[in-house]
């Protein structure tokens, strides 16, 4: 959907390294989109300020930055997911212990689906 057409999209001066093209976000894989989807969706209902997950987002590119990461672009949204899951915890909205048990089960599901078959974790994840 092009930016113009959702309001809550976050704009290119408030997320400046956002992957873009002028229709809005570019997303190389499908999680990367699901990422942003809830992101913005935790940010609609309430869960934290739009300046609160800036920071947040910030920070932790700083932090990969500071670590070595090149910032070719391409770990963006690695970024992206790791201060979605620093923040849902930080306000309580998923323990650290659910989202390691959640990341599990994914990571096993990756692993033990058929190449080309949908991934879909355990019902209990």
């Amino acid at each position: 959907m092009p930016a113009d057409l959702n309001p809550n999209t976050p704009t290119h001066e408030e997320l400046p390294s956002l992957p873009h093209d002028k229709d809005g976000p570019v997303f190389r894989e499908p999680w990367e989109a699901q990422a942003f989807a809830m992101t913005l969706t935790l940010h609609e209902q309430g869960h934290f300020t739009w300046p609160e997950w800036a920071e947040c987002l910030g920070a932790e590119i700083a932090a990969a930055q500071a670590g070595g990461d090149p910032d070719l672009g391409d770990t963006y949204y690695l970024h992206w997911l790791k201060a979605l899951e620093g923040l849902v915890a930080l306000k309580g909205i998923v323990s650290t212990e659910d989202l390691a048990r959640r990341k599990e089960a994914w990571d096993i599901a990756a692993h033990t689906t058929p190449h080309g078959q949908p991934i879909t974790p355990p019902e209990d994840a």
